[in-house]
């Protein structure tokens, strides 16, 4: 690694101290976040989330105005727009590419690059470990017969705009089946912000909990859930269609329930995942 790369990468590798969205061009106004947009149930209040977490950086996600429709990666509106309470203020793409797991690994990705880009890394299908700084430092994959061989490219800073190059590969060769790598299974009766709903599969589904909140009288929890779709769409949070009152949150089903459903796709109750 040259001088120039080891400087940017230790100024890169500070922790933030409050939470930031490196996609934006300011900090996101306070009333458009997660946070503001959707107040707890009734009765509730959102579960403790450490400073500067994950889960906190979900409640801090710039939303697009009310009413503001999900698109295709090609600009087209998404079929299924009754299923929309609101969509992330964050691309696309002009590919096909940043479906389910994809969007789960842009947020998760996005999270670590603002925290320590040394932690960004995730598991393609084949296995193989794929890390940013690796990535920036030229050292790449090219795929053949589904094998992932070493190969190289021009070194790089570890700036913005190569994370978002690095991020096209890896929604390319990751999926449903590898975020399973990246995740540890977790009781559903434990979920916390940042959770993820995983079927993996051909096809499969991921469902990002972006928040959650609990009525500590009775102890049930809710969920806010943020999805993307097929074809690539913008990341949106979903709307309770089975039970309209709630708005977008979603109760977490009692210990005899076998299913978590969702407004495009029904989960075991098993299928809870957290990044590790």
């Amino acid at each position: 690694m040259n001088y120039l790369f080891l400087l940017v990468l230790s100024l890169l590798a500070a922790p933030a101290t409050t939470p930031t969205y490196p996609w934006l061009p300011a900090a996101p106004a306070a009333a458009h976040t997660v946070a503001a947009r959707f107040a707890p149930p009734l009765g509730c209040r959102r579960v403790p989330v450490a400073a500067g977490s994950w889960g906190e950086w979900l409640r801090g996600l710039p939303l697009r105005p009310a009413g503001t429709p999900a698109r295709l990666y090609n600009g087209q509106l998404k079929d299924r727009q009754d299923v929309v309470a609101a969509v992330v203020n964050i691309d696309v793409g002009t590919q096909d590419l940043q479906q389910c797991a994809d969007a789960v690994i842009r947020l998760r990705a996005e999270y670590l690059f603002s925290q320590n880009p040394n932690r960004v890394h995730f598991h393609l299908t084949t296995g193989y470990d794929f890390w940013f700084l690796d990535y920036a430092a030229g050292h790449t994959f090219r795929v053949k017969n589904e094998e992932v061989l070493p190969a190289a490219k021009p070194a790089e800073a570890p700036t913005y705009a190569a994370f978002k190059r690095y991020l096209l590969p890896t929604f390319g060769y990751a999926g449903t089946l590898s975020l399973r790598r990246d995740l540890r299974p977790v009781p559903l009766a434990e979920v916390q912000p940042g959770d993820v709903l995983l079927h993996g599969g051909r096809p499969g589904h991921a469902v990002l909990v972006a928040d959650v909140a609990e009525n500590p009288r009775t102890g049930q929890r809710y969920l806010l859930l943020a999805q993307s779709y097929m074809p690539a769409q913008n990341i949106h949070l979903l709307r309770n269609l089975d039970a309209p009152a709630l708005g977008a949150w979603f109760a977490v089903p009692g210990p005899e329930a076998t299913e978590l459903a969702t407004p495009e796709w029904t989960f075991g109750t098993q299928e809870l995942g957290r990044f590790e």
